[in-house]
């Protein structure tokens, strides 16, 4: 629920995966799924300018309304120069992996490590998995190309 109304109905599972609200991304999860405004044109999210490949085309979303939305499970940290830059500001240890907390441009944004993994000063930048990033309008999401065909019937 936000503001009074229903965004969302669904699994544990299918509110996780698939959040049809960037409220649902965020409230569902530990962090919560990280969303940055972006410009979308075509299979590219471009977030203050850096580009991050979707891996699929979205072709009508309006540009100044966009977001991208991408779970701290899908994001992995960086020491090639790849990605957005990101400053490191804690580490958690809780147990079974760690949380990241980071931020990119004043902007906080999370990734869920393994235990073992080495954080070490050379980690400057944060990448997503694209198969798992979501593209958003107006805070409800917006349906790839190929999964609208997918929808009616097309392949995917």
């Amino acid at each position: 629920m936000l503001d009074g109304e229903v965004v969302q109905l669904g699994s544990p599972q299918e509110l996780f995966e698939r959040p049809t609200h960037t409220f649902v991304g965020y409230f569902i999860g530990s962090p919560g799924m990280n969303v940055l405004p972006a410009r979308i044109e075509g299979t590219s999210a471009f977030v203050s300018g850096y580009e991050i490949l979707l891996g699929r085309s979205f072709s009508v979303v309006e540009s100044r309304d966009a977001e991208l939305g991408i779970r701290p499970e899908f994001s992995r940290l960086s020491s090639t120069g790849e990605g957005l830059p990101v400053t490191i500001r804690r580490v958690e240890d809780v147990g079974s992996h760690k949380v990241v907390r980071a931020e990119f441009e004043g902007t906080a944004v999370n990734a869920i490590v393994a235990e073992d993994a080495e954080i070490g000063g050379d980690v400057t930048h944060m990448q997503f998995d694209a198969r798992a990033a979501h593209v958003y309008a107006n805070g409800w999401i917006v349906d790839s190309d190929q999964h609208k065909l997918g929808a009616v019937g097309g392949a995917h």
